[in-house]
């Protein structure tokens, strides 16, 4: 028994079935590759957004530690400084901080160490006395670890927040210190 397709009996043939499946498919996979790459890049947008938060939270760390600096000496030659913080907000003791870098990392030492800043290249302290100076004190005379310097700088060569070294560059001033004060 033969069945003739009436007027009113319409419907796809295999070859536009087909058509419309493979175009249906080249949307889908466009649409993957879109996704694919926003999430790539929103990958890379948040580790760049992470690296320039430690940098920040490292300058941010640094110029509160020298601004609560406390009475005491201040040490520093190369890749360290030492020197002594108050701790007001605590009413604790007087604390010594040394910053050092360690195995390509930014330490700080307040008494545990804690690691501030992977990636570090190169870092290096000067000292304001009338001139940029690399060490201080300038001798070891007891007089000279007495003063302080005018101000503190440290310029940090690491790993910028798209993986290219960029260079930080954080200057301190410090409170006036009593030029004839002795160390106790």
């Amino acid at each position: 028994m033969n069945h003739r397709p009436e007027a009113g009996d319409s419907g796809f043939t295999l070859i536009e079935l087909m058509i419309s499946l493979g175009l249906f498919a080249l949307i889908a996979v466009a649409g993957l590759a879109l996704v694919d790459g926003i999430l790539r890049v929103n990958g890379r947008t948040e580790a760049r957004l992470d690296r320039l938060a430690a940098l920040q939270r490292t300058m941010f760390v640094l110029s509160s530690d020298l601004d609560q600096i406390a009475s005491g000496p201040i040490e520093g030659r190369g890749n360290r400084l030492s020197f002594t913080r108050s701790a007001p907000g605590s009413g604790g003791l007087a604390t010594p901080v040394r910053y050092a870098v360690a195995g390509g990392m930014l330490v700080r030492v307040a008494p545990a160490p804690q690691l501030l800043l992977p990636g570090v290249f190169t870092a290096r302290w000067r000292f304001w006395d009338g001139g940029w100076i690399d060490h201080w004190p300038v001798d070891g005379s007891d007089e000279a670890k007495a003063r302080w310097p005018r101000a503190i700088a440290l310029d940090v060569q690491a790993a910028g927040p798209g993986g290219a070294p960029v260079i930080l560059h954080r200057v301190v001033t410090l409170p006036a210190r009593a030029r004839d004060q002795t160390v106790q």
